[in-house]
């Protein structure tokens, strides 16, 4: 048993405590409180206490959506105005480059994704994975989150049997570990109507029924979407994924997807940049969740997420980086400074609930993560914060560089020690 002091401990789940407590048994939370609750019973079982002065203490952050297969190609492909402009262009250096080829190189650049994840405060995370082959390199980590295999099939034949093979390879591949298996269908430019019904119908027969969708993310997907034009028809049909058998639904990408019936409580939106307000009450009553990814939305040239609707609405909403050829880190505290800048009336604690609890309700780990309450696990974090810190929340939402980010069990800062009196 171990009992953790600080300046502030962030439970997440209700008001910041001044100068409180954390004790951990193991890997489990065994109990919280502040100055006038005294650890009790649970102190007197301590092995050790740990004071870590200026700091505060909070549950390790979730990013809802990444990419690690892709980091091999940070700082390859550069800001775009457009977002068919930067897809074209990580295409080309994706099945041009023979470093993608190298999987020795896409390991390290995987490996050292992680750990940069890990030195940032993150613990728990919803990666996409088009192979499946790397998976041994998460275990490895130290991090733990869902693995979503991610399925693109714009033509429509033989939709029900590619979803079944689909699934075939991630109840085969997974669990594994503290990583869960789940499927993503890409998105409605490159993914038929027929696999997004035939996953839907999938889901009872998945042991992780969770899926993320890349959702109305730019102009172009509404346009392709509602009109049948834009850029999308000339690409799909310049890399001989055009189906000439579709036709557009003529109404927005979420609009269509829950035509199909593809929406509920177990799935991900991401991104939602071009959501409308309809489209967000259809998302908050279907229970879905919305990951944002503001960031990442600049870089490609998608547009500013409508951050502040996204909170009226009433839907979940999480946190995510997308992968390093669209953003300069995975520092999900940097995201966090981001959507404060977009969205000022959102209140810090929602965004913090974002980025914590709400991103492990999203991937299925709500009972155990995302917040810290007895029983919980032990995924926890400290971060050190300027002495007299007032409001501690907005503190957080301002950008916190990783050397001021520690996993609550690692060496702490240098100048502060383990004692055995508080």
């Amino acid at each position: 048993m171990e009992i953790y002091r600080a300046s502030w401990v962030l439970p997440i789940t209700a008001a910041p405590i001044r100068d409180g407590w954390v004790a951990v048994d193991g890997d489990v939370i065994a109990g919280i409180g502040g100055p006038q609750e005294e650890p009790g019973p649970i102190g007197q079982e301590a092995a050790g206490r740990i004071d870590l002065g200026d700091a505060a203490i909070m549950p390790a952050l979730v990013n809802a959506h990444t990419h690690l297969e892709l980091s091999w190609l940070r700082g390859r492909v550069g800001p775009a105005p457009t977002f068919l402009r930067w897809v074209s262009g990580m295409m080309r250096e994706r099945l041009q480059s023979a470093d993608g080829r190298d999987d020795h190189l896409v390991r390290s650049a995987m490996a050292l994704a992680l750990e940069e994840m890990r030195a940032s405060g993150t613990g728990l995370v919803g990666d996409i994975s088009n192979s499946l082959a790397h998976l041994d390199v998460l275990e490895a980590s130290g991090l733990e989150g869902v693995v979503f295999h991610e399925v693109i099939k714009f033509r429509a034949a033989g939709a029900d049997g590619f979803v079944d093979e689909s699934r075939r390879r991630i109840e085969e591949a997974g669990p594994r570990g503290r990583w869960r298996l789940a499927l993503a269908p890409h998105a409605p430019y490159s993914v038929a109507p027929e696999v997004y019904r035939a996953l839907a119908a999938a889901r009872p027969r998945l042991r992780e029924a969770r899926m993320s969708a890349h959702i109305a993310e730019s102009p172009e997907e509404v346009e392709f979407i509602g009109r049948g034009s834009g850029g999308w028809p000339d690409l799909l049909k310049r890399l001989g994924a055009w189906d000439p058998e579709w036709r557009a639904p003529r109404c927005s990408p979420i609009e269509y997807l829950e035509r199909l019936g593809f929406w509920d409580e177990r799935t991900l939106a991401v991104h939602a940049v071009q959501a409308s307000d309809e489209d967000l009450a259809v998302l908050a009553a279907r229970g879905v969740t919305v990951v944002t990814c503001p960031r990442s939305n600049a870089w490609v040239g998608a547009g500013v997420p409508p951050v502040e609707a996204f909170y009226r609405s009433g839907a979940r909403v999480a946190v995510g980086t997308d992968s390093l050829t669209s953003v300069a880190d995975l520092n999900l505290f940097s995201e966090l400074a981001a959507l404060r800048r977009i969205a000022p009336g959102v209140k810090a604690a929602d965004l913090l609930r974002s980025a914590t609890l709400s991103g492990a309700e999203a991937l299925g780990f709500g009972d155990t993560h995302g917040a810290i309450a007895a029983g919980r696990r032990a995924a926890l974090i400290a971060v050190e914060v300027p002495p007299g810190t007032m409001d501690v929340e907005q503190y957080l939402v301002s950008g916190i560089e990783p050397v001021k980010v520690r996993s609550i069990d690692e060496a702490w800062f240098p100048d502060r020690e383990k004692n055995s009196a508080c």
